[in-house]
């Protein structure tokens, strides 16, 4: 064959190769044209439909006769629950509550002390009530002591990702706060929470918060009994509205989003407050304008210098105060701002504690965890905290990170000339059309190995255990909360070190087990298995948990995307460093003897180490009710089960 007519035959596939940016760009043009397309022809459809049939047609029975009209119930009653501290906001319930009965509609006032969210809440999405909350501020911008469990779940499950932001969707409600504007950096905040994380959850806010202000120089109407009268007669005429069936439906015409039907639906009202974080606020829109990706990017600029800025000063405040020589602490004021919002209390500069969902349970008697069930681990006196925030991995599937838009990709790959990553960013858009945020990017701290300020393990353990036993203090009187298993809460027995990052990256995990097991607290540690020597080194654990996230090699990299070149033998010499059994004969025995361990322990340092011992001197029988095939399928008889009654949304897992 002749070789120049081999490669002239070529030439066009390498000219194409040559050319790809073109051809990718190309292609990810074609792609977003043919979605915007879509999208206007099904907007275009969906109004031509709707003003094609006429309503006198669609309300012809099926012989041409008009049916009597049936009438739908667009409301049936209302629910008014009040958060009062000295009963003011409990008298403007009974007011309310007065004036609904004028329109002929049931009307229950429930004091939230006795409410319990975590049961009733979700009924409401599919209860055609509309919910009323009038709650107010109490000192420091705290709830009053009614509402302190409601506003602890609410903001909770705002930010839990098991929830979603549908979990209340179907549910009407309408907030008024009261406060006193003389302290103006904690005006209404009870009010602007619950409404905020009430919206957050996908329900829906039927008329604009209303704020009550004590301060009658300040109050709006003169008095905040008067602030109460103008948004009761607000709330009574919408209520009548939607008792009419009456809804002005958007016409498409508007920008989405924007039009007058819609105006119940801004995520927060301007105040002087909520202005200063209008940009941050989510979109309850998955689709972004066009006009406004330079608006996103701008956001996105801004707040990464900001977070830049504060990294900096904070390095210089700490150079400054360490001296020269001295390593930074591993958190930094971004992720501080973002774990705090996460629910977790920070430690020090590098640890933390948070109160797991399995916790709150088991005080409620509907059970425990995973934990539990393998090992008799008590869940309510199961605290879970981390001496490091830090790890040697970046799994893919950690939620410990923060989004960007994916409209920002594609505009830096715009500007960098990145056609393979910009093809990528519209294809994910096209396959994930309904998700809000695509990408996510880890913020906490990795490393293979210890460079950061490092706190003593006995301040460390001495303000996990307090911070944990404010955190159960909180339960005290919440609805459902057994009075033996609160005060057994209190008591720390077990110790989860799990909570996030790599624990075993602490210089001092021996130290910290160690006083572990002087406060007879039995310890739960769990590895990434990319520390081998250290799992080598470590002293006597209650148990040793290593996460096993692939079988093979390359999935191991792909999933947990190490930071280790050798993270496979890493790997592999972990696993060999552990050595279990847990079948006596022909019975199981994954339990644990805590009292016994605690015991051995004592021996071993008595001894200098001598009296060594395993996990065979403590085993313990595994109840038959915890063993494979028993009619409780794991479930602690002595507890009872609970079923979510929001079937759609399973939020199972710890």
């Amino acid at each position: 064959m002749d070789p120049a007519g081999a490669w002239d035959s070529a030439s066009p596939w390498v000219s194409l190769w040559t050319n790809r940016f073109y051809v990718y760009v190309g292609l990810a043009c074609g792609i977003s044209l043919w979605i915007c397309f879509q999208m206007v022809v099904g907007r275009r459809d969906k109004s031509s439909q709707e003003k094609s049939v006429p309503k006198a047609s669609r309300d012809l029975g099926t012989d041409g006769s008009i049916p009597l009209q049936r009438k739908e119930v667009s409301v049936s009653g209302v629910k008014i629950f009040y958060g009062s501290q000295t009963g003011t906001a409990k008298g403007f319930a009974a007011s309310l509550a007065e004036a609904v009965t004028s329109l002929d509609l049931p009307v229950a006032v429930v004091d939230l002390k006795d409410y319990d969210p975590d049961d009733h809440l979700v009924e409401e999405v599919t209860s055609k009530n509309v919910c009323a909350f009038v709650v107010a501020t109490y000192t420091d911008g705290r709830p009053p002591e009614s509402a302190e469990w409601f506003c602890k779940w609410l903001e909770e499950a705002a930010s839990d990702f098991r929830f979603g932001k549908t979990y209340l969707k179907g549910m009407r409600y309408a907030v008024f706060g009261l406060g006193n504007s003389a302290y103006a950096s904690h005006f209404n905040k009870v009010g602007k929470n619950v409404d905020k994380w009430l919206w957050t959850l996908g329900a829906h806010r039927v008329v604009a918060r209303g704020e009550g202000d004590c301060d009658v120089a300040n109050s709006k109407h003169g008095s905040i009994e008067a602030d109460f009268g103008a948004w009761k007669t607000k709330f009574l005429a919408r209520l009548h509205t939607l008792e009419k069936g009456e809804k002005k439906p958007c016409d498409g015409s508007c920008r989405r989003g924007q039009c007058e039907s819609s105006a119940e639906e801004e995520p927060f009202e301007s105040t002087s407050e909520d202005e200063s974080g209008a940009e941050d606020r989510p979109n309850p829109n998955p689709v972004v304008d066009v006009e406004d990706l330079g608006r996103i990017v701008s956001c996105a600029k801004r707040e990464k210098r900001e977070k830049e800025q504060q990294e900096k000063s904070g390095l210089l405040r700490s150079s400054g105060k360490n001296g020269p020589g001295e390593r930074r602490a591993m958190i930094t004021p971004a992720l501080r701002e973002a774990l705090t919002r996460q629910g977790y209390q920070l430690i020090g500069s590098h640890s933390g504690v948070k109160l797991c969902r399995w916790t709150k349970s088991m005080l409620r008697g509907r059970g425990g965890c995973y934990k539990h069930t393998f090992y008799g681990i008590e869940s309510h006196r199961c605290m879970e905290t981390t001496p490091s925030l830090a790890c040697a991995n970046k799994c893919v599937f950690c939620w410990r990170c923060s989004v960007i838009a994916p409209v920002v990709l594609m505009r830096i790959s715009f500007m960098t000339g990145d056609a393979e990553r910009l093809f990528m960013c519209l294809l994910a858009i096209w396959m994930s059309s309904s998700e809000k945020y695509l990408f996510r990017h880890h913020t906490n701290p990795v490393g293979t190995e210890w460079r950061w300020k490092m706190d003593q393990p006995e301040v460390i353990l001495k303000e996990a255990i307090e911070n944990h036993q404010s955190m159960i203090k909180q339960f005290k009187g919440v609805p459902g909360v057994k009075e033996e298993r609160f005060e057994e809460g209190m008591m720390v027995k077990h110790c989860a070190l799990s909570l996030v990052g790599e624990p075993i990256m602490y210089p001092e995990i021996n130290r910290f087990l160690t006083l572990l097991h002087e406060c007879k607290i039995s310890s739960f540690l769990v590895t990434n298995a990319q520390f081998p020597v250290e799992i080598r080194n470590l002293k006597p654990v209650t148990q040793l948990y290593v996460s096993v996230d692939a079988s093979t090699k390359d999935s191991l990299k792909k999933i947990d995307r190490p930071l280790f070149k050798d993270f496979w033998q890493r790997f592999l010499d972990s696993l060999k460093a552990l050595a279990a059994k847990f079948k006596v004969g022909s019975e199981w025995w994954t339990w644990i003897d805590y009292d016994r361990f605690l015991e051995l322990v004592r021996e071993y340092e008595h001894s200098g180490g001598s009296a060594t011992f395993g996990a065979q001197d403590y085993m313990a029988r595994t109840p038959r009710w915890a063993v494979f095939g028993a009619r409780e399928r794991g479930f602690d008889p002595k507890d009872t089960r609970y079923q979510r009654k929001n079937k759609s949304k399973d939020i199972s897992g710890c």
